[in-house]
């Protein structure tokens, strides 16, 4: 067994993984998964830019990972990042950031490195079931972009694309930076041609349509589960491959869509940091069922951080 530390830094969210792995065998012990919203990708979309404050709240759970790293004692450390810092035109104040407070430099992976990370991530534990049939389609909706792979024991084709919640959020519910409350129909509208057009480009390369198994990940992806599901807080266990229909999914992006701030925040299952960008990041999860047929989604709470880790223990890095 190798202990391993997986940092995962996307446009909305990071997250760390601590955990024992066998790739040989397949065994995977957690030791510790923890996620801080912090908006890396706040204005990256306007301003091509990481905003300063964006940067000190992912440095402080940076400070705060790297104390938990120490304390469990793992052996490598990767940390990934996504969209929001390969956008920006000063990612290097935030890669000296990292370096200082990790000692380790971030890796600005590419859209298709994302991809197979995340389908790692979701599908390792899925091998000889039954119930759910090859080929998979994983759909992984971040802040800043969504990754589309298929694949069954292993990766056959990817794609990602620039649409997420923040992403989208901005483009299209905010004005002057502020979330209109609820959204207009200008907006939705914006949105939604932003998002078909994006499923066009994955469609060019993935063959989303001949997957038999729609594999959903993500923090979009598990809150809409959480509502589906009535829970009266965020509980992964439960989350964790449950099945949900597209009739579920469309009932809930439309409550989004159409709900204030006030009345979104009043949900237990909706982390605060997501109050603002859950109802486009649903309708990206309600898009893709559509254009892909699919009649539910299986939630994984394994994701492209479980991926980083197993690559860990893969490549002894």
């Amino acid at each position: 067994m190798t202990r391993v530390a997986a940092v995962d830094c996307g446009t909305n969210s990071i997250r760390l993984l601590v955990a024992d792995l066998d790739p040989a065998t397949g065994d995977f012990t957690e030791l510790d998964r923890r996620m801080r919203i912090v908006r890396l990708g706040q204005g990256v979309d306007r301003t091509g830019r990481l905003a300063d404050e964006a940067l000190e709240r992912t440095f402080a759970a940076c400070r705060e990972y790297a104390e938990v790293i120490r304390d469990l004692k793992a052996e490598r450390t990767r940390f990934v990042a996504t969209s929001a810092s390969r956008d920006a035109e000063n990612r290097e104040e935030f890669v000296r950031g990292v370096v200082e407070i990790l000692g380790v430099a971030p890796e600005v992976i590419t859209g298709d490195q994302e991809a197979e990370f995340s389908f790692t991530g979701a599908t390792k534990e899925l091998t000889g079931r039954d119930d759910m049939a090859r080929p998979y389609l994983v759909v992984d909706i971040g802040g800043g972009s969504t990754e589309f792979v298929v694949g069954g024991d292993h990766v056959l084709a990817a794609r990602s694309v620039d649409v997420g919640c923040v992403r989208m959020t901005e483009r299209h519910l905010a004005v002057d930076g502020v979330v209109a409350d609820p959204p207009a129909a200008g907006g939705l509208a914006g949105m939604r041609a932003d998002i078909e057009a994006a499923l066009d480009l994955a469609q060019e390369t993935v063959p989303i349509g001949s997957a038999h198994t729609l594999v959903g990940l993500a923090g979009s992806v598990t809150t809409v589960a959480a509502i589906a599901l009535g829970l009266p807080e965020y509980d992964s266990a439960a989350i964790h491959h449950a099945r949900i229909s597209l009739a579920q999914v469309r009932e809930i992006t439309g409550m989004l869509l159409e709900s204030t701030h006030e009345q979104r925040a009043a949900i237990p299952a909706i982390h605060p940091g997501r109050v603002d960008v859950i109802a486009a990041g649903a309708l990206v999860l309600q898009s893709v069922m559509e254009r892909t047929g699919a009649q539910e989604v299986v939630v994984s709470e394994h994701d492209i951080l479980d991926g980083i880790a197993w690559s860990i223990a893969r490549e002894g890095r």
